[in-house]
């Protein structure tokens, strides 16, 4: 098929458009790069923008040899694996559970999940609530409040109820239990979507800094991602990092000259959001699927 100029014309805008947002998305991420793999000193007189001048690795032996952040990103993880589980397992029951259009009481429950989408107490009313529930200060504050999402539950219930009846009905006539049902027949079928939303949930969790910020005060319970939040407003390395060896080799001697603020707040950056994003490769496919589920019906 042959293209009008004015297509083609409105194609070659669409492709500057897209290769510039692509440079907007990546120049950021490369500058850091740069920064945190090149000396703190030489990078504090400017110009390096893509490429390091002066390489060292010193920047990463600092923030990977810190106690401080080893433990923040022991945190970190358990909260992501056990967190996803958790959530997926709770919201696939609600899920599953809701997807029976002759549940009882089905459409006042759904209701009522909707009103808590579109409407919340506050923040000190959420607080005070998780303090007479004695999750303040505590790992579970990281889990328990977010092991439901009503709009994750509507994505799957949606998905559920998209997977041909006869399958469930047969497995039913079987004498499969609503659980067998589930196990057996709904998990194997939803794969694409668990892992659409695992990827989500995941995400939300490793990002998360919040929750770490306002209801957690002890520092061997902050993530990764509060830690960085507490980096980036400081104003000496030694205030966040603490009195560890890495610390004390640096006041001591040649070492200073290696790091600066900004290189160990740029290569926190990269230890941080690497790791989430050598995992989205692997759930690319399912990625886009989950964008799209829910929006039509199978």
């Amino acid at each position: 098929m042959k293209l009008s100029a004015s297509d083609r014309i409105s194609q070659l805008l669409i492709i500057v458009l897209l290769l510039l947002l692509c440079v907007s998305v990546i120049y950021p991420f490369m500058y850091m790069l740069a920064i945190s793999l090149n000396e703190g000193s030489d990078a504090a007189k400017g110009g390096v923008y893509l490429l390091p001048r002066q390489f060292t690795l010193y920047n990463y032996e600092v923030v990977l040899g810190n106690s401080v952040i080893q433990h923040a990103y022991l945190i970190t993880i358990a909260r992501t694996i056990i967190g996803t589980a958790i959530g997926l397992f709770i919201t696939l029951l609600a899920a599953f559970g809701l997807s029976y259009r002759m549940m009882p009481l089905r459409g006042a429950i759904l209701g009522y999940v909707l009103i808590t989408m579109l409407f919340n107490g506050g923040l000190i009313p959420f607080y005070i609530q998780l303090y007479d529930l004695s999750l303040v200060n505590t790992f579970w504050v990281y889990i328990l409040p977010s092991a439901f999402s009503a709009w994750n539950m509507f994505v799957m219930m949606k998905f559920i109820q998209g997977i041909p009846e006869a399958l469930v009905e047969s497995a039913e006539m079987d004498g499969a239990t609503p659980f067998r049902v589930l196990y057996s027949v709904i998990v194997p079928l939803s794969k694409p979507m668990l892992a659409a939303i695992g990827l989500f949930t995941g995400v939300m969790h490793w990002n998360d800094w919040f929750a770490g910020a306002f209801f957690v005060s002890d520092q061997n319970l902050i993530p990764v991602q509060t830690f960085l939040q507490q980096l980036l407003s400081a104003q000496d390395i030694s205030t966040v990092l603490g009195s560890n060896n890495n610390v004390e080799a640096l006041a001591r001697g040649t070492a200073m000259a290696k790091v600066t603020l900004m290189s160990i707040k740029m290569a926190t950056v990269m230890v941080s959001a690497i790791p989430i994003l050598c995992v989205y490769p692997f759930l690319q496919r399912y990625f886009v699927k989950g964008v799209l589920i829910g929006s039509v019906k199978g």
